[in-house]
């Protein structure tokens, strides 16, 4: 299957924006008082409020580099079969 590149350049976007917020956010929860058990930010042993948060920005980053990685491999495909000569024969011009 060959997306079009309107989709692909959709699947690149939104991998894109996956890399630009979610290390943002692991920074705000790594200085959120709540992510320690002194509650302090870095005192004290992590909490499950930082764990649980740790684990959905891990899959949402894997998520989101898979989906980019798509996305660039079917914008190839996409230049690829539109620079492609077509492998269909020239159609037929005698009359039958």
């Amino acid at each position: 299957m060959v997306l079009s590149r309107g989709w692909s350049l959709f699947l690149i976007a939104v991998g894109v924006w996956t890399w630009a917020i979610w290390p943002r956010f692991a920074v705000a929860i790594w200085n959120d008082e709540r992510a320690w058990s002194a509650g302090a930010v870095g005192e004290g042993s992590p909490t499950g409020f930082l764990w649980v948060h740790a684990l959905l920005i891990a899959a949402s980053l894997a998520i989101g580099t898979t989906v980019g990685v798509l996305g660039i491999r079917a914008w190839r495909a996409a230049r690829r079969s539109s620079s492609a000569p077509s492998s269909s024969p020239p159609p037929s011009t005698s009359p039958r």
